[in-house]
């Protein structure tokens, strides 16, 4: 009987499963022309509707069924690499898949080419020569990105001056992100511990980096790749000044891209020191490091000709509502429960700006905590996934961010990002449509559970951290 070893099978599966999605976004992925206002339903019923949905369900299950497979054991990272080619492959050439953030980017960098703010006005304003192709809650937002991924936007448009060259570069940008952290994750994996192999498979065979990053294609694959450069660069060099202020500098051209990774910033600070804690050596080691991203984002902004009107730009997201996000999903269910009361309340500013408060406050603790233990970057990974689960709106492939860092830093034992993130790549379909908003009862209610159960068990192990370790003669009594 013919048999087929292990790898050699996860391998072909995830292609296989890539191959289909590439298929499914030239049947009815974003596309310039498509419909911009479509559900389930309409797809379903429209050209090739259940053959799209089939390709889409069976590429993506098997790209889920592949990466999850050998999640714990993996040949090579030579052999992982290899396996992340063939998958992204693939997507390299599809339509664009599963959103049409990509059309933004070049309408944003048309704005800033000709010579108009993205941050002061919506991309109508000029009006974008593709106005017709982006979403029509993104038409009069100002741009939530940084300054540098403005100005890249800008020169790509103006050196490209076509929509289809300037989405080949901005999906070779999205894949040479992806090419920056396979070079460095496993210096940041083997600083931490960590198998950089197993690193490698976790963060890169991620589906989400082949249906999302490169397919999609997002700019998080540039600001990933940046920002881990970065981390790796303070981990492996503690103590060293100019190496600790080159990594500073890399960790600020990440905030410039998308300012979220100013969260990685105070706990590279505390990865910068070499020798035990103090203020003093805070402030003389991990003092590069911040001096080096405040200089950065303030030296691209101003050397861009713009302003820091892109930290409005940050809060453009929460017009769209979705129980992905915790906070939405939390302010949705309160909202539906005071309807069975027969009232009517808004809940969603209030769910959302206690977030921001709990954000705040849990960064802090966090860093406190870090302090105490000899993991600061594995703190880092976290930072990045209670922003991503704190903020307003959370996009399948926002969960890039923490899943590269912690599948460098984290324990072995630790399986919860990685559910998080099989999950995400169910949620939306080719064209972009995000199943969450059609899914509301009992998404929204099943997550707020989720939320609680998380809340208590969160309680539950801050409370067993805090109780004195047990004396020998309690240890011998309870025996």
């Amino acid at each position: 009987m013919l048999t087929v070893d292990r790898p050699r099978l996860t391998r072909w599966t995830g292609f296989a499963g890539s191959l289909l999605l590439a298929v499914a976004a030239w049947l009815g992925g974003a596309l310039p022309d498509a419909s911009l206002r479509t559900n389930p339903v309409k797809i379903w019923q429209g050209p090739h509707g259940p053959l799209l949905l089939s390709l889409w369900l069976v590429g993506t299950a098997a790209l889920v069924w592949a990466w999850w497979r050998l999640r714990d054991d993996v040949p090579s990272s030579r052999w992982v690499l290899l396996t992340v080619a063939l998958w992204v492959l693939p997507m390299l050439f599809a339509a664009p898949f599963g959103s049409r953030d990509v059309y933004a980017y070049s309408c944003q960098g048309a704005s800033f080419a000709a010579g108009i703010s993205p941050y002061e006005q919506g991309v109508s304003a000029l009006p974008c020569p593709w106005l017709d192709t982006i979403s029509y809650i993104w038409r009069d937002t100002p741009a939530p990105y940084g300054p540098l991924f403005v100005v890249i936007a800008g020169a790509v448009v103006k050196a490209t001056g076509s929509l289809t060259a300037s989405i080949v570069v901005f999906r070779a940008l999205a894949l040479g992100g992806v090419l920056l952290t396979a070079y460095a994750l496993p210096a940041l994996a083997r600083r931490c511990g960590v198998s950089p192999a197993r690193a490698l498979w976790l963060a890169l065979a991620c589906p989400l980096v082949a249906m999302h990053v490169i397919g999609g294609p997002h700019n998080d694959g540039l600001m990933v790749g940046v920002l881990v450069a970065g981390l790796a660069v303070v981990a492996s060099r503690p103590g060293r000044r100019w190496p600790l202020l080159g990594g500073g500098v890399l960790l600020g051209l990440a905030c410039a891209i998308k300012m979220t990774a100013v969260v990685v910033v105070p706990f590279a600070a505390l990865a910068a020191i070499a020798g035990a804690f103090s203020i003093r050596s805070l402030i003389r080691d991990g003092g590069w490091v911040v001096g080096g991203a405040v200089a950065t984002v303030v030296g691209v902004t101003y050397a861009g000709g713009l302003d820091f009107g892109w930290v409005g730009g940050l809060s453009e997201g929460g017009v769209a509502v979705a129980w992905t996000s915790p906070p939405t999903a939390v302010g949705q269910t309160v909202g539906q429960v005071a309807r069975l009361f027969g009232a009517h309340i808004d809940a969603l500013p209030v769910t959302r700006g206690i977030a921001v408060v709990l954000l705040a406050v849990l960064l802090v603790l966090l860093w406190f905590r870090a302090v105490r233990r000899p993991d600061p970057m594995y703190h880092a990974g976290l930072a990045l996934a209670l922003t991503v689960a704190l903020s307003p709106v959370v996009h399948p492939w926002y969960w890039i961010w923490p899943l590269t860092v912690l599948a460098a830093t984290a324990p072995v034992r630790q399986k919860w990002y990685l559910v998080v993130a099989l999950v995400s790549s169910f949620l939306i379909l080719p064209d972009g449509t995000g199943l969450a908003r059609y899914t509301k009862t009992p998404g929204a209610q099943l997550m707020t559970l989720l939320m609680i159960w998380a809340a208590v068990r969160l309680v539950r192990s801050a409370r067993a951290e805090r109780r004195p370790a047990p004396t020998p003669a309690e240890r011998t009594a309870s025996t």
